[in-house]
């Protein structure tokens, strides 16, 4: 007979809900691979928890469910620890669509543990420093007025730089729902984006969802420039040396413009199409950052 052996997720995260778009959804950093297979879960409509310490998974599918029928989250948290014989192991943090929030951390999980949570809102963690990198999460998302991928990302890193957990880092997470968000409008897994093993795995979350606004969101308004001086010295010279322009220089040209938009196309950028002779800022400063 085969015997699972379980690691604890030494792990600190923040749920959170925007009632202004309907975004639900979790970021995670733990020091254990991989924990954005593990820790975050969410639903549009109903809500998220995160699963830590050792977590119980099967605390998920039924937690989401009791959500989306209104069951508030303190009730639920007892539902799923009272029949759980190593509860004491468990640490949950649950935000549902109405906002209302709760956190189970059970007296084994290792310390220091705990967390605080309000309206819209859940941070908690276990293996820390201390209390001050959930005090971080929960003021940070709370300070924070940009959209809940960015208040969640924004609060990963001031738990961090609170102390964060105590073993160090290796992956993190962001996952957020959102009704018709995924692709093609066809599921609700509006972000899903994770660092499963890297020496700064917060940092690298922070770039992944600046390609990831790249490539998904459209262009803002007032947000395009003009293509010329340095700018455009720096798009020429990068589209002669992709192959992608073989053309003279001069002023900018529709020719120039379609080899910019083939370039822009072959990179995942479509949603940044822009008129002949302006480009999206947000792209031209992706693309110098790259290849500048």
């Amino acid at each position: 007979m085969s015997v699972q052996i379980q690691r604890p997720v030494s792990t600190f995260s923040v749920v959170g809900f925007d009632p202004q778009t309907g975004e639900i959804g979790v970021a995670v950093q733990s020091k254990f691979l991989a924990a954005g297979s593990v820790v975050p879960w969410a639903r549009a409509g109903a809500g998220a928890a995160a699963l830590q310490s050792w977590p119980n998974t099967s605390y998920a599918e039924p937690a989401l469910k009791m959500m989306e029928y209104g069951v508030h989250p303190d009730e639920i948290l007892k539902v799923l620890t009272e029949g759980d014989d190593m509860r004491e192991l468990r640490q949950v943090g649950i935000v549902d669509c109405k906002g209302r929030s709760a956190i189970y951390t059970g007296n084994e999980c290792m310390p220091w543990a705990g967390g605080i949570c309000g309206p819209n809102y859940a941070a908690q963690g276990n293996i820390l420093v201390g209390h001050e990198t959930v005090r971080a999460l929960a003021e940070t998302f709370n300070s924070c007025s940009e959209d809940l991928a960015e208040r969640l990302v924004s609060a990963l890193e001031a738990g961090q730089r609170a102390g964060g957990d105590r073993r160090g880092m290796q992956s993190a997470a962001l996952y957020i729902a959102k009704a018709e968000g995924g692709y093609g409008g066809y599921s609700d897994r509006y972000v899903d984006i994770r660092v499963d093993d890297h020496t700064d795995p917060i940092n690298e979350l922070r770039w992944i969802l600046t390609k990831w606004r790249l490539q998904f969101f459209k262009t803002k308004a007032g947000n395009l420039v003009r293509i010329e001086g340095e700018a455009q010295d720096f798009i020429l010279t990068l589209l002669t040396g992709k192959g992608y322009y073989q053309g003279p220089g001069g002023p900018w040209s529709a020719e120039m413009q379609k080899a910019l938009t083939t370039f822009t196309y072959n990179n995942n950028l479509a949603e940044r199409d822009a008129p002949v002779g302006e480009i999206d800022r947000e792209v031209l400063e992706y693309l110098q950052k790259v290849y500048g």
